[in-house]
């Protein structure tokens, strides 16, 4: 039944409307229980259940209290001052930069920690140190623009290449998904054909943030003619 799927339908509403992620996951697990004839003992444990199983997936918290000292005692301050020093580097060039290491990175499986461990407290404020270098200042919007790339490049980077690692899991659950279907494949058949992707994601990343330049050129020049 179609009314089943109202728990989709809740999320989708409360992210548009921005209401806070945790309580409107967990709002639409109850009422997806309850349509689905759980009585709210049943929700109640499959919910902790879920959560415990699971908990690994929430470490990354742990990191958030260590990123938020280092900001507060001049992290930022400090990244900006080494990108003036730097001379021709802009947002976009920075994070091309950063799109190719982690490119590289994943494509030997090593891991650099992702967007709260080394995106959020190293690459924004470098970027955002390049902007002002070179704008002398950057508004809210400027900033969001800068922010979407450098996340972007992290998405691009690891999920693009990862598979170009024959051991990575993404590869091997390609082969054992390929080989339940009957497609007889090697692990480094996958690889093989994932460099190419790896290859065009980089390109396309290096095109991308040299237009993320001009969009901040363009956001810079309205913000001086208010």
């Amino acid at each position: 039944m179609l009314i089943r799927l109202i728990g989709v339908a809740i999320v989708i509403v409360g992210l548009i409307l921005k209401f806070d992620t945790i309580a409107t996951v967990v709002l639409a697990g109850i009422v997806t229980g309850l349509v689905g004839g759980m009585s709210i003992m049943d929700i109640l444990t499959t919910l902790g259940t879920s959560f415990v199983s699971q908990r690994t997936a929430t470490l990354f918290v742990l990191t958030l209290p260590a990123i938020g000292i280092c900001e507060r005692f001049g992290l930022k301050e400090k990244a900006i001052d080494f990108i003036r020093s730097i001379k021709s580097a802009t947002a976009g060039r920075t994070i091309i930069v950063y799109e190719a290491i982690r490119t590289l990175a994943a494509a030997f499986s090593i891991r650099l920690g992702g967007h709260p461990q080394f995106v959020r407290p190293v690459v924004v404020p470098m970027a955002e140190g390049a902007a002002v270098a070179k704008y002398g200042k950057i508004d809210d919007d400027m900033s969001d623009i800068i922010r979407g790339g450098a996340a972007g490049a992290e998405n691009y980077g690891n999920f693009f290449a990862q598979n170009c690692f024959m051991g990575s899991s993404g590869t091997l659950l390609i082969v054992s998904g390929l080989a339940e279907q009957g497609y007889e494949v090697s692990a480094l058949d996958i690889a093989k054909w994932s460099i190419p992707v790896a290859v065009i994601s980089m390109v396309l990343g290096i095109i991308r943030n040299i237009m993320l330049d001009k969009q901040l050129d363009k956001a810079a020049a309205k913000g001086g003619n208010k």
